[in-house]
């Protein structure tokens, strides 16, 4: 049986070894949902309902030990790994298990004499997730507690960077006391998840990853007629106006470009700067990121681990280098940060001035702690440079002025506009991103139509 292991970017030690599932085991995994879904769909709302809060109880009752088997695994700093349980984790699933009786309910239309009618929203059988290693319980809670909430099964197969992840999904829905089969998950290859995708058992697929990984999940699925939810990349620019709050500006951004090492499909990679208060911005950015700490993520009081491995490192130093080559100008001085080291995923922060959209750094996804900051003379020029990317996940602008915001707001290509915030999901808005950023929606009331199917009832009960 074949095997893979986890090397953690802590000390590149092999932290968990694990097995592929083998195809019988896909084969027995695939049947077992689809025979369970048949009367999970029956079981009240109210009873799925209280067994997904059981669940939620058990991870916030291991939420000390799920952090630091995150931070072994993928290397964010243990003083926030657990707070990816304890808040954001907690906060999406039990919205999403408020707003379930109401969002899954059914569908009235007017009355009409002599017959019954409305729309009933149906669960579409096995909904297979696919979760990344950055934020492995924030990306997949969106699907997997309301897909079984609507009476899907559900398979979840995690990064192979943060395979514990499943496995504690496992051990909360045991706890929970979730049917066999209902839930499931399996530690395998991308070819086999294609052929899973491809499998007729499988009716929806939830992909979180990267742009190349979603193309992959629209290849697997193009031979059927199922849907598949993609939510992929960012390149998410911020824009500060002259009237912004700087002090509070600068403060959220910084932490929204450097935040998890950067590695976040909505943080902040792109900063353009109104001309007025641009030298007071960067100077406070630059003041700010040298107080961060890069250190062993299992100490207190650090702010930056390293990233997920090496190569991510390297890749995010090649931008850096690249920019620098071609005019930019690096304000940060990694000596600074003495576990910074090339040739290991240790990476001091950077901020970026003299940029452009030519360079890489500006117009290529970085996913790192890096980030380009550029003036602008007016909104006009801070909407067209926004909407130049491919992504268009979030985006953000920083003022006084919630006019202006909602006026620049309606120009920007974007899933998410935020004034004043950044780097943030809130359950009760949809979550979904437009371009090369994916498409479909995950939470918020809207989060459950893409897992159901409607199904119009239309009874004639008098007149026959």
């Amino acid at each position: 049986m074949k095997t893979f292991q986890v090397i953690s970017p802590v000390d590149g030690s092999v932290y968990v070894e694990r097995e592929y599932s083998t195809a019988n085991q896909i084969e027995t995994l695939l049947a077992k949902a689809k025979t369970a879904q048949k009367s999970w769909k029956n079981v009240p709302l109210r009873e799925r309902i209280a067994i997904c809060e059981r669940a939620v109880d058990y991870f916030l009752l291991h939420a000390d030990a799920i952090g630091q088997e995150l931070t072994w695994q993928m290397g964010r700093p243990i003083g926030y790994t657990p707070n990816e349980i304890r808040r954001g984790f907690q906060e999406r699933a039990r919205y999403m298990m408020e707003t379930a009786v109401d969002a899954l309910s059914d569908v009235s239309v007017s009355e009409k004499e002599g017959f019954q009618r409305f729309i009933r929203r149906e669960a579409l059988g096995t909904v297979f997730v696919v979760a990344p290693w950055n934020y492995p319980y924030l990306t997949s809670v969106n699907a997997v507690i309301p897909a079984l909430l609507a009476g899907n099964t559900v398979i979840l197969k995690h990064a192979q960077q943060t395979p514990l992840c499943a496995e504690r999904y496992a051990e909360a829905f045991k706890a929970a006391g979730l049917p066999e089969g209902v839930f499931q998950y399996l530690h395998t290859t991308h070819d086999y998840v294609a052929r899973i995708i491809a499998d007729p058992r499988v009716d929806f697929v939830a992909f979180t990853g990267s742009v190349s990984g979603g193309h992959a999940v629209q290849r697997a699925a193009s031979e059927r007629f199922i849907a598949t939810g993609l939510e992929l990349g960012g390149k998410d620019p911020a824009y500060v106006r002259a009237d912004a709050p700087l002090a509070f500006s600068v403060e959220n951004l910084v932490d929204g470009a450097l935040f998890n090492s950067g590695q976040s499909c909505c943080g902040i990679e792109r900063i353009y700067v109104h001309e007025k208060v641009y030298d007071e911005f960067v100077e406070g950015a630059v003041t700010l990121v040298n107080q961060y700490v890069l250190g062993n993520p299992l100490e207190a009081g650090v702010h930056l681990g390293p990233m997920v491995r090496t190569s991510a490192a390297e890749f995010v130093r090649g931008q850096i280098q690249e920019a620098v080559s071609q005019g930019a100008k690096a304000l940060i001085d990694p000596s600074l940060f003495t576990k910074n080291q090339a040739g290991t995923p240790y990476l001091a922060p950077q901020l970026l001035v003299n940029v452009d959209h030519s360079m890489r750094i500006m117009n290529e996804e970085t996913f790192g702690p890096a980030v380009g900051i550029m003036k602008v003379s007016s909104d006009e020029e801070a909407i067209q440079l926004m909407n130049d990317s491919d992504y268009g996940l979030t985006a953000s602008v920083w003022t006084s002025d919630a006019d202006a915001a909602l006026h620049i707001g309606n120009q920007i290509e974007t899933g998410t506009w935020f004034m004043n915030r950044c780097d943030y999901l809130d359950p009760e808005l949809a979550w979904t991103g437009v371009k090369d950023s994916g498409r479909g929606c995950t939470l918020s009331a809207l989060g459950y139509e893409a897992l159901t199917r409607p199904k119009s009832f239309h009874l004639r009960v008098e007149g026959f």
